[in-house]
């Protein structure tokens, strides 16, 4: 019913726009004279998206030409998809929406070119620019608002604050010397931001279709050809740096039930007794056939599902759990109740990229380079050391242990994270941002540890020169 009502509201609002310019129309109406005024919101709609073209767009590229590297590769995919984009939004003026299930094929050159702008970042790990990389592969996924059912803004906004974690670093790292990565993050956010001014307007409760054309099918949907961008406009006159305010919504206040599998870490160096071997017969990464039976490529998954707003109306699908070396990167994906996962072949050099695993215990033996925990609920991790760094994003109750050396561990959108420490890793750095209930514990004796939780809550004053941020302390 909310729903109905808000349609009613634009409809009143673009009919009060028609009797306005039927008012103002001089000498009276000819030549079809009110077919154009009544399809006027239709082009005033293209004309307000070629405006986010030529304006934030162009401008981003241009910034990110100026840094150039994998940061201007980059712009150019996200324009790509932007392009894309405008040629789905005009077949919706033409065209009846189709049945849901011809959607998800219309929408397929835009997720596929999605995945590429997020599978970019996932292959360039090493590159110096990886924050300006993440900040574009979080939040390329506010194009999919084309499929969210209702209120589609909101999403958007969703999106680009999920940008704003890396974006942050950006400023970080280059505000105080080199000006181009500021305007880069400046025009980069704009875009998001000019997005959902555009989605308010013309597509508030959802994407507006034609009434009257023909049904729209993938046949006649035809994605543009990969072509130069919009011309980059003239740089903007210095100005002082901008200012960014992560304002994303805080989690819900839910207390997290942890399970008994992770009281196990409580056992320390015992945890590993529980584990059992995986053989070589069981290694996909050692068996072709395995391969072959899992029915999927291997440029399915992370990014794809990375991308909910594809499949916002459409049934998940079930993917087969993954253990495998490709290339100098351990995958273990969505595995499910598995308790007896270990890797024990490892390099120096390798990574290890856990995804959309739930209830399940994973051992790494040896040293590698960096561990990534993503998209993953009620996960036990025990691994020896890491020479970079372990991050966890977007997870729930993850358990973490670290039997040798960790420099540092970072915490990102994840609710419930309990970090065991060794007694060669207490100079850990540990980072969080967006994370709730999150614990640190430090041995003491032989086999106990003591619990330090992380803080939440922030207090800032001005002290007369600058702002002193400290955190709150804990009652009780």
């Amino acid at each position: 019913m909310e729903a109905l009502v808000e349609r009613l509201e634009q409809a009143v609002i673009r009919l009060e726009v028609v009797a306005v310019k039927l008012q103002n129309c001089p000498g009276g109406l000819v030549n079809g004279d009110i077919s154009s005024i009544i399809n006027g919101g239709e082009s005033e709609s293209m004309e307000a998206f070629d405006h986010v073209l030529s304006g934030s767009v162009s401008e981003y590229l241009r910034t990110s030409t100026a840094i150039g590297g994998d940061v201007a590769k980059h712009a150019e995919m996200v324009c790509n998809a932007l392009q894309i984009q405008r040629a789905f939004l005009k077949m919706t003026m033409t065209h009846k929406e189709p049945a849901k299930t011809e959607m998800a094929d219309l929408l397929r050159p835009l997720s596929d070119q999605i995945q590429e702008v997020q599978s970019f970042r996932e292959k360039n790990r090493g590159s110096s620019l990886f924050n300006h990389l993440s900040a574009v592969s979080e939040s390329i996924p506010a194009l999919g608002w084309v499929a969210v059912c209702q209120k589609p803004g909101p999403y958007v906004k969703e999106m680009n604050d999920a940008a704003m974690f890396y974006t942050n670093r950006v400023l970080k790292d280059y505000k105080d010397t080199d000006p181009r990565h500021v305007e880069w993050v400046r025009s980069y956010l704009s875009i998001w931001t000019e997005l959902q001014t555009y989605i308010k307007e013309h597509h508030t409760t959802g994407l507006i279709w034609n009434k009257t054309g023909p049904v729209a099918t993938p046949s006649l949907f035809r994605a543009p050809s990969v072509g130069p961008c919009p011309p980059p406009p003239p740089p903007p006159p210095p100005g002082p740096p901008p200012m960014f305010m992560d304002d994303s919504p805080k989690p819900d206040d839910t207390s997290a039930q942890h399970s008994a599998l992770f009281a196990q870490l409580n056992q320390g160096e015992a945890i590993t007794k529980g584990l059992k071997h995986v053989s070589d017969e069981q290694k996909t990464h050692k068996n072709p056939n395995l391969r072959s039976q899992e029915g999927r490529t291997h440029q399915g998954s992370p990014a794809k599902s990375q991308n909910p707003s594809m499949s916002a109306c459409a049934p998940a699908k079930k993917h087969s759990p993954v253990l495998e070396l490709e290339g100098k990167k351990w995958r273990v994906e969505h595995q499910e109740k598995s308790h007896d996962l270990v890797i024990e072949e490892t390099e120096l050099r390798q990574v290890v990229y856990v995804f959309s695993c739930s209830n399940s215990t994973l051992q790494i033996k040896g040293k590698v380079n960096s561990i990534i925990v993503d998209n993953c609920k009620k996960l036990g991790l025990v691994f020896d050391s890491v020479v970079g760094i372990v991050e966890v994003i977007n997870s729930r109750d993850i358990q973490l242990q670290v039997m040798g050396k960790v420099p540092t561990i970072s915490i990102n959108k994840t609710e419930g994270c309990h970090v065991y420490l060794s007694k060669d890793s207490l100079d850990c750095e540990i980072v969080s941002a967006k994370s709730s209930e999150m614990n640190v514990l430090v041995p003491e004796g032989e086999d106990d540890y003591r619990e330090f939780p992380i803080p939440e809550q922030f207090k800032t004053l001005w002290d007369g020169s600058s702002l002193v941020t400290e955190p709150t302390k804990i009652a009780g």
